[in-house]
């Protein structure tokens, strides 16, 4: 079944980016520290250890959450304050020997992007806002008051509390900060060039600014992207089949392209691209095998779906889990075992609980203690 009440498919977290869109060097910084130490986000001195100022500190702790990069726990028992704790997806990407430390390959931010806007079972999205405006909006051109109005709409369905309108404002206006380039008539400003070189995820071009200056209004892309590697795409096909199957199966095109919370609709693409990128990366991978019945394409694979996705993920860098010292997993997991009990914890949440949810992001911009 698809995630199609926001409920099952992120927690309830609205405006914890502090108005920032995620901007070049964060993430790996963010990483460093909290791999280092996992209450740097709390030290009193954050802002130094981090190069920025509080309010982005406190971003560079929202994002890291919201890509998937870290999770957070309390050390102790009777003790508020979260800890960050790197995850092994911020391992493999963001480590001075991963795949792409400082974000160089559009591939890196198609991905991202993906896992910010993904859901599944204990790791549930972050960002309902950009769950909602990708997988569950029925427009592709918008004004901030339509999406508002769409946001709303599921929050009230979905969560037992509502954040104030406000909050829903700002992140459709982080959304287009985020994903848009700069209006026509401001596009040779000073402003709009620093705009531009801060918010990396606009060269993926999923939206356009289609408006005036007296009427802003946004429109979502759609078309072949160029920039998109194949084996992003298929690493995406097959961690969204992953959710409904850990075993050999298989799962229709259409649905790979078509259901709320799938790749197709978290990149904008169609059918034909989805089975151009999987028949491209099943010449190279036996375990996988697009078949035809009755006029239905469907991706089949004989193997673990979760496992299958990464191996043709670390393909694309170059094996990085092969490289001497990598840790796997489970090493991972001893490593720090909070974040198992992050995940136990997300697992036992209740879908429509907003108020449990909200205690694993409120704490973010509460005045915390190490």
């Amino acid at each position: 079944m698809s995630d199609s009440r926001l409920g099952e498919a992120a927690l309830f977290a609205f405006a914890r980016h502090e108005t920032f869109a995620p901007r070049f060097g964060w993430l790996h910084k963010a990483y460093m520290q909290v791999k280092r130490d996992q209450g740097a986000f709390l030290a009193a001195d954050a802002p130094v250890l981090f190069g920025v100022g509080k309010n982005m500190v406190n971003a560079m702790r929202y994002w890291s959450r919201a890509f998937k990069l870290t999770r957070e726990h309390s050390p102790s028992k009777g003790t508020q304050a979260k800890f960050s704790y790197p995850t092994w997806e911020a391992r493999w990407l963001l480590d001075e020997d991963g795949a792409d430390p400082y974000l160089e390959e559009t591939g890196s931010l198609w991905l991202l992007h993906w896992w910010l806007v993904s859901s599944r079972p204990g790791a549930k999205s972050h960002a309902p806002a950009w769950y909602t405006a990708f997988h569950l909006a029925p427009f592709s051109r918008f004004t901030t008051a339509d999406m508002t109005q769409v946001v709303t709409r599921h929050v009230n369905f979905s969560y037992d509390k509502s954040p104030e309108e406000a909050s829903i404002v700002r992140d459709i206006d982080c959304i287009t900060k985020m994903y848009a380039r700069s209006a026509p008539e401001k596009a040779g400003s000073p402003g709009s060039y620093e705009d531009l070189l801060a918010c990396p995820f606009r060269d993926l071009d999923l939206l356009t600014f289609v408006g005036t200056r007296g009427k802003p209004e946004w429109q979502f892309t759609s078309g072949h992207r160029t920039s998109l590697p194949a084996r992003v795409l298929a690493y995406a096909c097959l961690d969204y089949a992953a959710k409904f199957s850990r075993q050999a199966n298989s799962i229709s095109v259409a649905r790979l392209a078509n259901e709320p919370g799938s790749p197709g609709r978290a990149f904008r693409v169609r059918e034909n691209e989805i089975v151009m990128a999987l028949q491209k990366i099943a010449a190279d991978h036996p375990q996988l095998n697009l078949t035809e019945a009755v006029g239905q394409r469907s991706l089949a694979f004989t193997a673990d779906p979760f496992e299958l996705a990464w191996e043709v993920l670390d393909e694309q860098y170059d094996f990085v889990t092969r490289r001497p010292g990598f840790p796997t997993r489970e090493e991972w997991a001893a490593k720090f075992p909070e974040l198992a009990k992050a995940e136990q914890k997300e697992l036992a949440t209740k879908a429509t609980d907003a108020t449990e949810a909200a205690d694993t992001t409120e704490m973010l911009f509460a005045e915390e203690t190490a």
